[in-house]
């Protein structure tokens, strides 16, 4: 598979990760995290709010490998 296409669907993969993450964690913040201490909310939305990346960091990888007729 070419990288142009492994990125574009890498990039789909991507956004839909994001935005289903982001609506978990919302639902999630909204529910649980108000009623925490100020220390630990803090720690949560830095957690969360980095923690997207890591199970994409595969999926960056792999859009970013050269396939084998691309080397020159």
């Amino acid at each position: 598979m070419k990288r142009r296409t492994r990125k574009f669907i890498g990039t789909i993969v991507i956004m839909t990760f994001c935005i289903f993450y982001a609506l978990l964690i919302m639902a999630f913040a909204h529910s649980r995290v108000p009623d925490l201490p100020r220390l630990v909310q803090l720690l949560f939305y830095v957690v969360f709010g980095l923690g997207w990346i890591v199970p994409l960091i595969p999926l960056i990888r792999w859009m970013e490998k050269t396939a084998p007729d691309e080397r020159a």
